[in-house]
C-alpha cells in the first residue's frame, strides 16, 4: 500500500448507551485495518441527539476503548461540527436535491400500507416535489414543519465493496432519505458523508445491514465532493445459536465483561477472528491480532459470538500469564500467596477473580470434605504429615500413607484431595500443600477448620 493509499479509518459510536461486543468488533476490525497498513485510526463521537448523548457515556467508552488497547490516534464530536452540516444542507437545497415534505408520520405509515396492499415496493412516492410554494407556504401556516428528503438519480449505485465484491443497489427500490428531521435536527447520514469528506476517511468499514445505505451515501458524496472512500461490509454478528444478540447486548457490554474479570485480548482475540478463516484461538498480543488481519480471510457467513469460547480462550490467556502481569490486580483482588500462589492455579483458573477463590481456600478457616468412610484414613494420614511441608513433600508424603493405609489410586488420592480442598479436582496437589502448610493441612485432615 502507498502512501497515497495509507487508510484513514473512524470508529463512530454514540454516547447514548454503553459500548458492547457489537460495536467493539467495528471498532476493532477499523483498528487493525489501519495499525497493518500505518494508518490513522479516529475515533469520532456521533452526539448530535444533543438529548440522549451524556458526558458519562462519551467517558465510559473512551475508558473501554483504551481498556482494550484500541486507542486512537485522532478524535472529534459531530457536536462541534453543526455548521459544516448546515452547510452542506444548504448546497444540496441550492442544487435542488434536498426537497421539503410535509407528511406526518402517520401519512406516510398509511401510505406505506396502501403501496403494500397494491403489491407496490414501500417507497416514498416523492409526492413533495409536486407542491408548489403555495401548497407550501399553505401547509407551514397550519403549523406543518418541513423535514428535508435527499433526491436519489433512481440510477442504479455499483461499488466495488472491499469484503463483498461488486454491490449494485438500486435507488429507484428504495425511498429518498430524510436527512433534517422537521425539528432541524440531523439524522446520521448527511453528518456522516460530511465527516468522512472533511476528515478524509479512505474506508468505511461497517456490518453489512448498511450495504443499502451505501447506495444512497454514495449518492449524497458526490453531490458534495469528488471525495468517495472504499467500503468493507463486514458479516453481522450473531449468539452461538445464530440469532441476533441485541436482547443481550446489555450483558454483553465491556463495563459487563470487565467486571467478570474479562481480559480484554480474550475479547480481542475472539471478536478479531469469528467470521474468518483464521482459528479462533488466544492469541498472545494485539500485534499478532495486526499483523495476522486481511479482508481476505472474512467470509460471508454470520460472525457466531460465544460466551464460552470466550471464557475457553480467557483461561488459555491467563495459563500462559506471567505472575509480574497480574500482580498488581491480584493484590487488588487481595488476593494471597503471591508468585507462589499464581503459578499453582493459574493453569485452572478460567477468569483471575478463580485465584482469589484458590487463595481464600488455601488460606481461609474452612474443614475439608471427608465421607465417614474416609474419617479414619484421613487422621491417619494427618499423623503421618511431617511437621513442615514445600512442594516437594506431597509425593513422599502420599507415599507413606498408602504404605500405611494400603489405599491406592482413587481410594488414597481423591480422600486426601476432598479433606484439603473441599474439591475433587484442582492443580496440583504438591505446591497447594507447601502453600496451604502443615498446620493447616493437618486440621482439615482431622475434619477441623483450618
Amino acid at each position: 500500500m502507498s502512501a497515497l493509499d495509507t487508510p484513514r479509518v473512524r470508529f463512530a459510536p454514540s454516547p447514548t448507551g454503553k459500548l458492547h461486543v457489537g460495536n467493539v468488533r467495528t471498532a476493532l476490525l477499523n483498528w487493525l485495518f489501519a495499525r497493518k497498513n500505518g494508518g490513522t485510526f479516529i475515533l469520532r463521537i456521533d452526539d448530535t441527539d444533543l438529548e440522549r448523548s451524556t458526558k458519562a457515556y462519551e467517558d465510559g467508552l473512551r475508558e473501554d476503548l483504551t481498556w482494550l488497547g484500541l486507542t486512537w490516534d485522532e478524535t472529534f464530536s459531530q457536536s462541534d461540527r453543526f455548521d459544516s452540516y448546515k452547510a452542506a444542507a444548504e448546497k444540496l437545497k441550492k442544487d435542488g436535491i434536498l426537497y421539503p415534505c410535509y407528511e406526518t408520520a402517520d401519512e406516510l405509515d398509511r401510505q406505506r400500507k396502501l403501496q403494500r396492499v397494491q403489491g407496490k415496493p414501500p417507497v416514498y412516492n416523492r409526492h413533495a416535489l409536486s407542491l408548489s410554494d403555495e401548497d407550501r407556504q399553505k401547509l407551514e401556516s397550519e403549523g406543518r414543519q418541513a423535514h428535508w428528503r435527499f433526491k436519489l438519480s433512481g440510477n442504479p449505485v455499483t461499488w466495488k465493496d472491499v469484503v463483498r465484491g461488486e454491490q449494485t443497489i438500486e435507488t429507484d427500490s428504495i425511498s429518498d432519505p430524510v436527512l433534517i428531521r422537521a425539528d432541524g435536527s440531523f439524522l446520521y447520514t448527511l453528518p456522516s458523508v460530511v465527516d468522512d469528506i472533511d476528515a478524509k476517511i479512505t474506508h468505511v468499514i461497517r456490518g453489512e445491514d448498511h450495504v443499502t445505505n451505501s447506495g444512497a451515501q454514495i449518492e449524497i458524496f458526490q453531490a458534495l465532493s469528488d471525495h468517495l472512500p472504499n467500503f468493507a461490509h463486514m458479516p453481522l454478528l450473531v449468539g452461538a445459536d445464530g440469532k441476533g444478540l441485541s436482547k443481550r447486548l446489555g450483558s454483553l457490554s465491556m463495563g459487563e465483561l470487565r467486571d467478570q474479570y474479562i481480559e480484554p485480548l480474550a475479547i480481542c482475540s475472539l471478536l478479531g477472528k469469528i467470521g474468518t478463516s483464521d482459528p479462533i484461538e488466544a492469541r498472545p498480543s494485539m500485534s499478532v491480532l495486526i499483523e495476522e488481519f486481511s479482508f481476505e480471510k472474512v467470509g460471508r457467513a454470520p460472525a457466531r459470538f460465544d460466551e464460552e469460547e470466550l471464557l475457553l480462550i480467557n483461561g488459555r490467556l491467563l495459563h500462559e500469564t506471567p505472575y509480574v502481569d497480574v500482580k498488581d490486580r491480584l493484590d487488588a483482588l487481595n488476593v494471597a500467596g503471591g508468585e507462589a500462589l499464581w503459578l499453582a492455579v493459574r493453569s485452572n483458573v478460567e477468569k483471575l477473580s478463580d485465584a482469589k477463590d484458590w487463595s481464600e481456600t488455601l488460606f481461609g478457616t474452612a474443614a475439608g470434605k471427608i465421607e465417614g468412610e474416609d474419617k479414619a484414613f484421613c487422621a491417619q494420614a494427618a499423623d503421618l504429615m511431617p511437621e513442615t511441608v514445600n512442594q516437594d513433600s506431597w509425593g513422599p508424603w502420599l507415599t507413606s500413607v498408602k504404605t500405611e493405609t494400603g489405599r491406592k489410586g482413587k481410594g488414597l488420592f481423591m480422600p486426601l484431595r476432598r479433606a484439603l480442598t473441599g474439591m475433587d479436582h484442582g492443580p496440583e496437589m504438591g505446591p497447594l500443600l507447601a502453600l496451604m502448610g502443615s498446620e493447616r493441612a493437618k486440621a482439615r485432615l482431622n475434619g477441623e477448620a483450618g
